[in-house]
């Protein structure tokens, strides 16, 4: 039996996480910034401590007798105050790999992401690049903060890193791709590129958390994985699904008409007490071009994706009307 401790333990991916570990057995430990996140957290077993990502003390407490980290806490937003993603996704890996090696865990899996590569990268990129920050502070922290938790690498020495980089990660408690849009559509607000030539890589959560455990039983350290559903699904069909759900249409717009009125939100909306619920920086987001490869997932994990897209969203669709958010 293991011992592993999650960051942002109450987060979309880190209860996940939990559920799936706490299933087979294993002892699970954390820590979550929010209070409703470490309230989820234990109410399903695990045990937690609240606290800020750079607040050592309360690391050290969260990682007492893990032997593996899944460090997922990050800031996760299109575009923001470079000095958040700064002091989290940076300084925060940096707090975390090195309490995780004061503490005496063994091994540390860090959570990245596929934008590492930018928006403008080649079809079926793999792990090796090219690399595109695009100047978003998002994909730059995402890069450089993978970059921080693999100097820490030193199996030799106990204590191996190893990164898994997720495409687009949806399912019940994912925002960006499921509750932000279902709530735009709700309200006749979701609004896509006219051009229609973006896709989604898409990757159901449990496939991800599926590679997890791979990378975890692998033990390859000094590594990194892209992790998808092995699919590039166009944005109009991928976000079709939550249309039908919802009995509502997507919005086609010209690209520059949707940059000008996502700006005009983004300025005024907080002037009258609102936040805009996408921002201009979105679009990037939704004219990616190009399928990224997790040819490597599979050759030397054995990962293969066990659910389709098309079974993810029928068992979202159910989930969410269980919970009656639709």
């Amino acid at each position: 039996m293991k011992t592993i401790a999650i960051t942002g333990i109450g987060g979309f991916i880190g209860m996940q996480m939990a559920r799936r570990a706490l299933a087979l057995g294993w002892t699970v430990q954390g820590m979550d910034v929010a209070p409703a996140g470490v309230q989820r957290a234990r109410a399903a077993g695990a045990r937690v401590e609240q606290g800020d990502i750079n607040d050592r003390d309360v690391l050290a407490r969260a990682f007492a007798g893990a032997d593996v980290v899944f460090h997922t806490a990050a800031v996760v937003q299109e575009d923001g105050p470079r000095e958040l993603y700064e002091r989290v996704n940076n300084e925060g890996t940096r707090s975390v790999c090195e309490t995780a090696m004061a503490t005496g865990v063994r091994r540390l899996v860090h959570l990245s992401s596929v934008m590492v590569y930018g928006f403008d990268y080649p079809d079926n990129v793999t792990e090796d690049g090219p690399f595109d920050v695009a100047g978003n502070p998002y994909t730059e922290t995402k890069l450089s903060s993978e970059r921080i938790a693999l100097s820490f690498n030193n199996p030799a020495q106990g204590f191996g890193v190893m990164v898994i980089r997720p495409g687009d990660v949806y399912g019940m408690g994912s925002v960006p791709w499921v509750h932000r849009p279902l709530d735009a559509l709700k309200k006749h607000m979701f609004a896509l590129p006219s051009n229609r030539r973006g896709v989604i890589n898409h990757v159901h959560v449990d496939n991800l958390i599926d590679a997890v455990f791979l990378l975890i039983q692998k033990d390859c350290c000094g590594e990194s994985f892209n992790v998808t559903d092995d699919v590039a699904t166009p944005c109009h069909v991928f976000f079709g699904y939550l249309a039908k759900m919802t009995r509502r249409r997507i919005i086609l717009l010209p690209t520059g008409l949707m940059q000008a009125g996502l700006s005009v939100a983004e300025k005024l909306l907080p002037m009258v007490g609102k936040q805009p619920l996408m921002q201009p920086a979105v679009i990037k987001f939704l004219e990616r071009r190009h399928q990224v490869s997790c040819a490597r997932a599979k050759d030397r994990l054995g990962y293969a994706p066990v659910i389709s897209l098309e079974q993810g969203m029928h068992q979202l669709e159910a989930e969410l009307r269980a919970s009656r958010l639709i």
